[in-house]
């Protein structure tokens, strides 16, 4: 458990693997959008990296995985109060509502297709589930309305002062956020995991999305001083990392 407090820093500058970050590691960075994140890109296209990062969840278990570590932190809550933001397809918050038989879940997502997506699907008509259009880094939702909010894999599509705004705004609305996303690892690690990736760039719209995400992920320490700077009173926990998913619980105290 980590407790940090920082000012006067500006932190739009800072590269994704933190202040302290080697020089090879900064290279190993881009400003370049993901297809999800563009509006130049067919739909279709959007659609298809949807649907494969849901698909992809459901092969290797990831939805299931995250729910467990979701769940884990409000274990000791009856009837918990769920959140997710940057839902995309909504995969993690079904397995949220199959896993536990009390859980409330509101399923949020900036894109209002993806949103009209996941309300006309089995979220929409599910009782204990809300679908509706948010804003992570401004969410309208009063202080402590959740007992959790858990954001998977889109926390590397922010830039640093937008990711310290939702690690501001997920601590105001729930009593803890959970940030599940690609680990960064040492860049001779990572150098291997791009080269692997890279060939089929070009040719597959989700590995394209997988590149840039990887080179947008953030280590640590660039997680930490974002953390300091969201709010001086919150607290961070940092899990997992290099092989497998890095998850960062951020609370107020």
């Amino acid at each position: 458990m980590e407790r940090m407090s920082q000012s006067n820093v500006d932190v739009s500058d800072m590269p994704r693997g933190g202040f302290d970050a080697s020089c090879l590691d900064r290279l190993l960075e881009t400003d370049r959008l993901e297809y999800l994140d563009r509006e130049d890109v067919d739909p279709g296209v959007k659609r298809s990296v949807v649907r494969a990062l849901e698909l992809t969840g459901e092969w290797f278990g990831n939805h299931e995985k995250f729910a467990h570590i979701a769940l884990d932190e409000v274990a000791d809550v009856p009837d918990p109060r769920v959140l997710e933001l940057g839902a995309g397809h909504g995969g993690l918050s079904a397995k949220l509502l199959e896993m536990h038989p009390t859980a409330h879940v509101t399923i949020t997502d900036v894109e209002p297709e993806s949103v009209a997506a996941m309300a006309a699907g089995p979220l929409g008509s599910d009782e204990r589930a809300t679908v509706r259009l948010a804003d992570a880094t401004e969410i309208d939702s009063a202080d402590g309305s959740f007992d959790l909010a858990v954001f998977a894999l889109s926390f590397n599509h922010l830039p640093p002062a937008k990711a310290v705004r939702v690690i501001a705004e997920g601590t105001r609305v729930a009593d803890k956020l959970v940030i599940i996303d690609l680990p960064r690892p040492p860049a001779p690690l990572h150098l291997v995991r791009l080269a692997t990736m890279l060939p089929l760039a070009p040719f597959i719209p989700f590995v394209h999305d997988g590149v840039i995400s990887s080179l947008r992920s953030y280590s640590p320490s660039a997680l930490r001083t974002m953390a300091a700077l969201a709010d001086p009173a919150v607290t961070l926990e940092l899990r997992g990392g290099l092989l497998s998913p890095q998850v960062a619980v951020a609370s107020r105290r």
